[in-house]
């Protein structure tokens, strides 16, 4: 549940609104400690989502950088091979 939040910051094209909703609702996630509220607590959850969602969106628009912009496809490509590295299968043991 909600392992990684994503770095939004200083990439190029910037980051969309889908991309800030889903990291308000990982944020949200882990804070509550579900991925799927109640109906009880669902308008708190929503509203929480929200909200994050656009302090986030403030907060991107705000942060000043000097360092280019990152390239999507650059840092994916990164990722996978961390990815592939991490969950390599080792090499059979000979007994």
């Amino acid at each position: 549940m909600c392992r990684n939040i994503h770095v939004l910051h200083n990439f190029e094209p910037a980051a969309t609104d889908d991309e800030v909703h889903a990291a308000a609702l990982q944020f949200v996630r882990k804070v509550s400690g579900t991925t799927k509220p109640s109906k009880a607590n669902a308008e708190a959850f929503d509203r929480a989502v929200a909200e994050i969602a656009h302090i986030t969106r403030h907060l991107l628009d705000d942060l000043v950088t000097t360092a280019p912009p990152k390239d999507r496809e650059v840092e994916a490509a990164k990722a996978r091979a961390r990815a592939q590295q991490r969950y390599a299968r080792p090499a059979a043991q000979a007994s």
